[in-house]
């Protein structure tokens, strides 16, 4: 456990046959958003019932994919628990430490002037797909104690990183779905 989540990748052993076939139907099922897209990366996380999720951050691709694994029983604020996806991405000459690794930074000198965000409540089975250059963090959650009650996400990454010209993703533009 590290920071308070035990994770799998896939260069770790996570890329059974089920997942890799799961990621193939996301690509066949929304070819818009996915086209040009391979499949990059992706891992799964277990949180400890104490920790607050992962912090701010935008990852190396173009499409994210979060879905949510533990059922909604184990949730005890269901309006809570999900992803927080911010409407600003990385300036285009920051390196990847530097977007995914100092959440001051990004906080006071790119969402502070920006804060729009887009929260989406955890929910079971529930797949949230956006552009993967947002900034974004776990939504604080509290979830039951015990083993079996632990908060699960998989993501899956697509393709390159897209940092854009306005670093921006306009409100009224599909940045996140749910």
């Amino acid at each position: 456990t590290l920071g308070g989540y035990v994770g799998a990748y896939i260069d770790d052993g996570l890329h059974s046959r089920l997942l890799l076939e799961v990621a193939k139907e996301l690509h066949l099922k929304f070819p818009l958003i996915f086209k040009g897209h391979d499949l990059k990366y992706l891992w799964s996380y277990k949180y400890d019932a104490r920790y607050g999720g992962i912090h701010t951050h935008a990852d190396q691709a173009a499409v994210n994919v979060n879905l949510w694994l533990t059922p909604d029983e184990a949730n005890l604020h269901p309006n809570s628990g999900g992803l927080v996806i911010f409407t600003s991405k990385p300036p285009g000459d920051w390196e990847f430490t530097e977007y995914n690794s100092n959440p001051e930074i990004i906080h006071s000198k790119i969402l502070a002037p920006h804060f729009t965000n887009i929260t989406v409540p955890y929910k079971y089975n529930r797949a949230v797909i956006f552009d993967s250059a947002l900034f974004h963090h776990t939504d604080s959650f509290t979830f039951k104690k015990g083993y079996e009650n632990r908060r699960i996400n998989l993501t899956l990454l697509y393709g390159e990183m897209q940092h854009g010209s306005k670093g921006t993703c306009d409100p009224g533009d599909s940045c996140a779905s749910q």
